[in-house]
């Protein structure tokens, strides 16, 4: 007596189920070009008047791209200003803690110097008192970009014997970054006068040997 290759008890084989027919793939060509469309219309308009529709222009696709990717504005410019967390700066390897430091702050001061970087963070900050959630992102994306990299300077002085181990990290953090910070985001001074980048490696440097 011949039998079925399947017994009657076992259930019906399951269908492989297919991605339904015209499912978006999203392309990172356009996700990357919405982003810096993204940044481009916060310098230009500041966060207040920036819209998906203003950002899916400047980017060169349809508002239902943007859509697809962000809910809304805020979840827009969220995502964008934490990315800004991933990126920060390299850190620099001179060989030792100043001439790290130095380098640090001309990477930085050109960086926070350009149009675009010093048209949007006063303008985020503002917006940060008024909304919770984009003054959590931002203070995220300021503190471990500029965390992460004033970390392995602190922990690359500390295997040469230039400090002492054990530094608190938080004080270290404010020492390295707060003056530049202070002078070209909050004051808006202009650029630093010939040997001011130096002078504040050397009197930084010392200042974390001293904690």
């Amino acid at each position: 007596m011949t039998t079925n290759a399947a017994s009657a008890d076992e259930p019906p084989a399951r269908p492989r189920r297919r991605a339904p027919a015209g499912a978006a793939v999203l392309r990172e060509d356009v996700t990357e070009a919405i982003r810096t469309a993204v940044f481009e219309e916060l310098a230009a308009v500041g966060y207040a008047r920036v819209s998906i529709e203003g950002v899916a222009r400047r980017a060169g696709v349809g508002k239902t791209a943007v859509y697809r990717r962000w809910r809304s504005k805020l979840h827009l410019v969220l995502d964008v200003v934490s990315a800004m967390a991933v990126t920060g700066f390299p850190a620099p390897d001179t060989g030792s803690l100043e001439g790290d430091l130095r380098l640090l702050y001309e990477v930085t001061s050109r960086a926070l110097r350009h149009p675009v970087a010093s048209q949007i963070i006063p303008d985020l900050q503002a917006e940060a008192a008024r909304n919770p959630d984009l003054a959590q992102a931002f203070r995220k994306a300021l503190r471990d970009g500029q965390e992460g990299v004033a970390s392995r300077i602190v922990v690359a002085a500390e295997e040469r014997g230039e400090l002492r181990a054990g530094a608190d990290p938080d004080l270290a953090l404010d020492l390295i970054s707060g003056p530049l910070y202070w002078r070209s985001v909050v004051i808006r001074a202009p650029k630093p006068p010939k040997g001011y980048l130096e002078k504040l490696a050397r009197t930084t440097a010392a200042a974390l040997r001293a904690l």
